[in-house]
C-alpha cells in the first residue's frame, strides 16, 4: 500500500507481514459505491478514496465496529487500518468491489451492499458456486435498485424498454432482469442496448444517452429532482455481513458473534413492567422474548414483574396493549450491547 508520496507506508508493510504470519483475521468495510475508472483515471479515483470519500454506508459501518470495540486509527490516504485490540486489518474500499475480494478469499469478512453481491454473483458462469456467503442481515442502508424513465415520458412499464437504450451502473443484474422481460436465453444477444456508467446515472435520460435508467432510490429524492419515476424493482437490498465461503476460523465466528450482537442491541430494548399473575399468560404472548420473557415474584402476593426483549419499531404498540391487559409500572431500557442467538 503506497502513501501520498509513493513510498509503502513502514507500519502497513509491517502489520500486514505480522497478519499473514498470524493467521489474521481481514475484515473488509465498505467505502460506498464508486465508479469503475479507466486506465487514464486509475490515479486520480485512488486518491479520491484515500481522502475518505464517504459512502452510502461507510458512517454507519464504522459506528458498527465501534459497538464491536473494533479499535483502529486510519492513516490519512491510506486504505487499510490495522486494528489495535485484535489481530486484524481493516481494508477500505469501494462496496463493489468488496464482493470480489471476499469470493476469492482474499478478505475473510466483508460489509457491503446486497445489491452488490447480486450484482457479481450475476457475473458468474452458469453453474459455478459464489464464493460469498451472506450471513447476516445488518438493518442499515436500504434502497431498492429500480428502472427509471422520464415522469413526463409515455414508458410507463418495464416492457416497453425492450429494443431501447438503457444506462445503468449495474450491467449484469441489467442484463438478467431484461432477459427474463424479453424471454431470452441466458447469454443470448439482447434487444435492449444496456449501456455502462459509472456515476450520475440519473442524468442520462435529460442528457439524451437513455430512454431509462436502472439505479438505486434510497429516499427517492434524486429521482424525482431528475424528472424520473420508477416503473419497476430489479432487487432490494440493504446492507449484509458477507463472508469467503472458505473461511472459517474462531477469530471469523468472534467478530461474526460482536456484529450480531450490536445488530441485535439497536433492534430490540429492555421492556419491565409488573402485572397480576393472573394476567401473565396474555402478557407473555404480548412481549414472549427472544425465547421466554423473565419472570420474578414481587412482595405484593399476586404479582409479578417482568423482563422480556422487545424490537424498538413496536415499543409504542407493545405498551399500549400491556396497559390494556393490566400491566403497570412499564420502563422501557435500551441496551448497549448484546449476545444472543
Amino acid at each position: 500500500m503506497k502513501n501520498a508520496y509513493g513510498t509503502r507506508h513502514p507500519e502497513v508493510e509491517k502489520g500486514v507481514n505480522e497478519i499473514g504470519r498470524r493467521g489474521g483475521l481481514r475484515l473488509k468495510e465498505s467505502g460506498g459505491v464508486q465508479r469503475k475508472p479507466d486506465e487514464r483515471d486509475v490515479r486520480e479515483t485512488k486518491r479520491d478514496e484515500r481522502h475518505g470519500a464517504k459512502g452510502r454506508l461507510q458512517q454507519a459501518t464504522l459506528d458498527l465496529l465501534a459497538g464491536c470495540d473494533i479499535q483502529f486509527r486510519r492513516e490519512t490516504r491510506l486504505d487499510i487500518a490495522l486494528v489495535k485490540n485484535l489481530p486484524i486489518a481493516l481494508i477500505f474500499l469501494p462496496a463493489a468491489d468488496i464482493p470480489t475480494f471476499v469470493g476469492e478469499g482474499r478478505v475473510d469478512l466483508g460489509i457491503t451492499g446486497r445489491d452488490q453481491v447480486a450484482e457479481h454473483d450475476s457475473t458468474l458462469p452458469a453453474g459455478e458456486t459464489s464464493g460469498v456467503e451472506e450471513i447476516l442481515d445488518l438493518g442499515f442502508g436500504g434502497c431498492k435498485l429500480q428502472v427509471q424513465v422520464p415522469q413526463k415520458g409515455d414508458i410507463t412499464e418495464a416492457k416497453q424498454l425492450i429494443g431501447r437504450n438503457v444506462v445503468t451502473s449495474f450491467t449484469a443484474l441489467s442484463e438478467a432482469f431484461f432477459t427474463k422481460l424479453e424471454g431470452a436465453e441466458p447469454g443470448s444477444k439482447l434487444q435492449t442496448k444496456i449501456k455502462y456508467v459509472g456515476g450520475s446515472v440519473e442524468a442520462a435520460c435529460a442528457l439524451g444517452v437513455a430512454d431509462g435508467i436502472v439505479d438505486l432510490v434510497e429516499s427517492g429524492e434524486t429521482m424525482k429532482a431528475a424528472g424520473l419515476k420508477a416503473i419497476d424493482t430489479v432487487v432490494e437490498s440493504t446492507a449484509v455481513l458477507v463472508k469467503s465461503r472458505d473461511s472459517n476460523n474462531d477469530l471469523l465466528n468472534l467478530i461474526t458473534s460482536r456484529i450480531r450482537g450490536v445488530i441485535t442491541a439497536q433492534k430490540f430494548v429492555l421492556c419491565q413492567y409488573n402485572i397480576p399473575r393472573s394476567e401473565l399468560a396474555v402478557a407473555s404472548k404480548i412481549t414472549p422474548g427472544k425465547r421466554a420473557p423473565t419472570i420474578t415474584a414481587l412482595e405484593e402476593e399476586g404479582w409479578v414483574a417482568v423482563s422480556s426483549m422487545v424490537e424498538k419499531k413496536r415499543v409504542a404498540t407493545v405498551m399500549d396493549e400491556l396497559i390494556k391487559v393490566g400491566a403497570t409500572d412499564i420502563l422501557v431500557l435500551n441496551i448497549a450491547n448484546s449476545r444472543t442467538d
